[in-house]
């Protein structure tokens, strides 16, 4: 019987070498898995949530400032809890201003229906990203973590990140980091794998066993020893 991902690693190996030595030196990663450690559930809405928390903040400081709305609103947050805090409490609990507001814009467009988030699973990537950047702050590299992480979409490719760029620059013994645009070019050919791709180049960047990923680097820091991830 095929092992996990088989085929989809097996197709980036025979389409690039470097990447068939990176499947054997690091195995098969889950490009969908999501560590959160169960704090958003099964809630699409949540997981947006934490995505807007962690913005150009560390994994750790993410996790404490969402534990602090949850616990405000007692559970897993949901639009309506969202927008009975309004900004001035969302601000006390450890959002910025600009955090407060984008939030508090997604909750409005997920009650108003303009961005509904569960209803994206049947739209293309293409549409999702549409739908998702018309929330404030919700932009290009966010709305892909989302294709990815929540809907587990195998064709999406971060050009922009820099992590991906940097372990493009190391494995393929670039002098410079890569554009975007190079970066979108030399995972062209990836395709419709570049999920897959995206998450072996991620965990490039580390030793082999250990954990690449901020948020389960977060969560071990957090004093889980072996934070299981999961997938929405």
């Amino acid at each position: 019987m095929p092992g996990r991902f088989e085929r989809e690693y097996e197709r980036l190996a025979s389409t690039e070498p470097v990447l068939a030595e990176l499947v054997e030196r690091y195995g098969r990663p889950d490009p969908y898995v999501w560590f959160d450690g169960g704090r958003t559930g099964t809630s699409l809405f949540a997981a947006m949530v934490l995505h807007l928390a962690g913005q150009r903040i560390s994994a750790v400081a993410a996790f404490t400032v969402y534990d602090r709305i949850a616990d405000e609103l007692q559970g897993v947050p949901a639009p309506e809890g969202i927008l009975s805090l309004g900004t001035r409490r969302l601000r006390t609990l450890g959002l910025s201003d600009a955090k407060a507001n984008h939030v508090l814009d997604l909750a409005r467009q997920q009650v108003a229906g303009t961005a509904d988030l569960d209803s994206l699973a049947g739209m293309d990537d293409a549409g999702v990203i549409d739908v998702l950047t018309t929330v404030e702050g919700v932009g290009l590299w966010s709305a892909q973590a989302f294709l990815m992480r929540q809907l587990h979409r195998p064709d999406v490719l971060p050009a922009q990140d820099k992590g991906i760029r940097e372990a493009m620059r190391r494995q393929w013994g670039m002098t410079r980091l890569p554009t975007v645009g190079e970066t979108r070019k030399k995972a062209a050919p990836w395709s419709p794998y570049r999920s897959f791709a995206s998450a072996l180049l991620w965990k490039s960047l580390y030793p082999p066993g250990e954990a690449s990923d901020p948020k389960e680097r977060a969560l071990i820091r957090l004093g889980n020893p072996r934070p299981g991830g999961t997938r929405t």
